[in-house]
C-alpha cells in the first residue's frame, strides 16, 4: 500500500486520530474568514440592531467563540486543545450587501488551530443566518477559509490573495 499525504488514515487505509505526543508545544495561530450574503433591508435590520432577536453581531461573536472551543467534539479525528485566544471580527459590506467574519485563534500546544478558526467562522455564520432567516431565508455563506496559519514543524503559511 501506497503511503497517503492524509495523516488522518493508518498504513491500512483506516481513519484515526493522529498521534500529536512526539510534536513539540509552540505557539500556534491561525486566522480563518468567511462571509454572507443577504438582502439589502436583511442587512440593515444587522446593522441598526432592530432585528427581532436583538444584537446580531454580538450573539454571533459570542457564538464563533463558543464554537472555537467546542471544535473537538463536532470534528471526530479533532484533538481537543487549551484554546488561550479566540477573537471575532465582524465587517459590514455595504456594496455587496454582505457580512464578513474572521476569527483568530491561538493556543501553546502540539497541534495547530485551523479547524478551530474555521469552525469559529462558519459557526459565527450561522448564527447570523439563525437569528435572521425570518427576514431572509435566501442568505448565503461563502469563502469561508483559512487565511493563515503560524507555528509548528510546517512554520508560517498564508493563503493567495
Amino acid at each position: 500500500m501506497t503511503t497517503s499525504p492524509l495523516t488522518h488514515f493508518d498504513a491500512t487505509g483506516q481513519a484515526h486520530m493522529v498521534d500529536v505526543g512526539a510534536k513539540d508545544a509552540t505557539h500556534r495561530i491561525a486566522v480563518a474568514a468567511g462571509t454572507i450574503r443577504m438582502l439589502p433591508a436583511t442587512l440593515e435590520l444587522v446593522t441598526s440592531g432592530s432585528a427581532k432577536k436583538g444584537d446580531v453581531l454580538g450573539v454571533a461573536r459570542i457564538a464563533a467563540i463558543m464554537a472555537a472551543k467546542r471544535t473537538s467534539d463536532l470534528i471526530p479525528l479533532c484533538h481537543p486543545l487549551a484554546i488561550t485566544r479566540v477573537a471575532v471580527d465582524f465587517e459590514i459590506d455595504a456594496a455587496n450587501n454582505s457580512v464578513h467574519c474572521r476569527a483568530q485563534v491561538e493556543t501553546y500546544g502540539k497541534t495547530g488551530v485551523e479547524m478551530e478558526a474555521l469552525t469559529s467562522v462558519q459557526v459565527g455564520l450561522l448564527t447570523i443566518y439563525d437569528m435572521c432567516k425570518a427576514a431572509d431565508r435566501g442568505m448565503v455563506m461563502t469563502n469561508v477559509r483559512v487565511l493563515e496559519k503560524h507555528g509548528g514543524k510546517s512554520g508560517d503559511w498564508t493563503a493567495a490573495v
